[in-house]
């Protein structure tokens, strides 16, 4: 596939990596040199100076030929108008921008980003995916990650398993035989540095991050199984209130009644502004990383303290100070990819990157075959994967022990119609049923293949 990525910045610069690696024909333009250079010398693309709006840029960037134009730079009105001249100059079948500006989404301007008017395929918002990746994270505690797939059916749980986890040293196939009627399997683990699909005879270690799927209905469960029955936090203090602090806050409102909300605000425009757009949440102008303005937010007794800033570092010593303080949980939102290693030795409970969150956004839209959702695991490392499986694929009408699935990949539920079900070796998949799946990142070729249209079909 021949790509185009617009704007070399932290997203860009990700997707641009992540499609690389699997040998698409990428090519990235910013107008940045210095930018440039870096994925020049970093990554194996094609790379163009210059404003991605403009024609003769994107001529030479090959939209003539290219498959997808995928606008990230830091102006949505930039990446509106590439998608346009994409579409309109050089017919590129697929457009995907970065929209951050909220109001081009209110539901009374949606005509805009039709194919008469702006033609765009595919929206990204990354403010409103970090707060439904954040509201995720507040509802179910225990978790280090919370995704749900099959329209809300099924989730992914990342679980980190600690000194008290009661299934530590015990193969997997004896937690099968344990809990027959638990709709859970263990489709990845983390152990240091190390990403694999772990087999029936597999045991899991303290320090290892577990990575479940399941039936929705029983993640509190599951958690609890894994040695975390944290409850979900009724004191939460937001650091930022910025356009996700203040979507966060939001949703809590809307949603939580029973929330008590305070939200630290260093920029006294911006405290006036949540303050107009919120009811109950109460607003603090003052400096998140000044230990007086921490107590008076009520952070020594929340439960909760999430950092929203631009700034990672403020972010990460906020959690920090926080903890001190007396808070039980911290989540921080965290842009370069450098700090995510320094998680444990900083005590902060949860890392969400706004980075990771788009990539994976794109990944759903990029991914061939019947792909209805996409989700990257630690930095690409791996997939999660829901497919719906047509006549065609060969996983279909017979038994998954025949199936010859490689040992890179393991399927975590299946559903059908409303039911999900967990896979066993005597499972037959049926056409259309939706297939969630973990996949080491050599093996996604493979899982798209399995679930591709043969021209035979038709």
């Amino acid at each position: 596939m021949k790509v185009i990525v617009c704007g070399a910045g932290q997203v860009g610069s990700g997707i641009a990596r992540q499609l690389a690696a699997e040998h698409n024909d990428v090519t990235v333009i910013d107008n940045s040199p210095d930018l440039i250079q870096q994925m020049a010398d970093n990554l194996d693309v094609r790379t163009v100076v210059g404003y991605a709006s403009h024609p003769d840029v994107l001529e030479r960037a090959g939209a003539r030929e290219a498959d997808m134009v995928i606008a990230v730079t830091f102006a949505d009105e930039v990446n509106m108008v590439a998608c346009q001249v994409a579409h309109s100059l050089f017919n590129v079948p697929t457009k995907i921008a970065r929209i951050r500006a909220q109001s081009y989404l209110w539901p009374m301007w949606q005509d805009l980003f039709t194919r008469d008017h702006m033609p765009i395929d595919v929206i990204i918002s990354p403010e409103l995916e970090v707060g439904r990746d954040v509201m995720r994270r507040l509802e179910m505690p225990g978790a280090l990650e919370a995704i749900p797939f099959a329209d809300g059916h099924v989730s992914f749980l990342g679980i980190a398993l600690e000194d008290d986890c009661p299934v530590v040293n015990t193969p997997l196939r004896q937690l099968t035989e344990l809990f027959p009627d638990l709709k859970a399997v263990v489709t990845g683990v983390q152990r240091g540095d190390r990403l694999f699909v772990p087999d029936s005879g597999d045991q899991m270690m303290v320090g290892d991050v577990a990575y479940v799927v399941t039936e929705t209905s029983q993640t509190r469960r599951v958690l609890s199984l894994f040695g975390h029955e944290e409850q979900a936090a009724r004191r939460i203090v937001i650091v930022g209130a910025g356009n996700i602090g203040r979507h966060v806050a939001k949703e809590l409102e809307e949603t939580h009644n029973r929330v008590k909300v305070k939200i630290i605000e260093a920029d006294k425009s911006r405290a006036v502004m949540a303050a107009d757009a919120l009811s109950r949440t109460v607003i603090l102008n003052g400096d998140a990383l000044d230990e007086e303005v921490l107590r008076e937010a009520g952070a020594n007794n929340a439960e909760t303290l999430v950092a929203l800033t631009n700034d990672d570092e403020v972010n990460i010593l906020s959690c920090v100070m926080a903890k001190q303080l007396g808070c039980e949980r911290t989540v921080a939102l965290i842009n370069n990819r450098a700090y995510a290693s320094l998680k444990g030795a900083m005590g902060i409970d949860a890392f969400v990157n706004p980075r990771a969150t788009t990539v994976s956004t794109v990944l759903r839209h990029v991914r061939r075959g019947r792909i209805r959702g996409v989700s990257s695991v630690q930095d690409g490392k791996a997939e999660v994967i829901e497919a719906e499986a047509l006549a065609t694929s060969t996983l279909v009408g017979r038994p998954l022990r025949e199936a010859e699935l490689p040992s890179g990949m393991r399927i975590g539920a299946i559903l059908r119609e409303e039911e999900v079900l967990v896979p066993r070796g005597d499972t037959e998949i049926q056409a259309g049923d939706r297939v969630i799946m973990f996949a080491m990142a050599d093996e996604v070729r493979r899982v798209e293949r399995m679930f591709r249209v043969s021209i035979e079909f038709f």
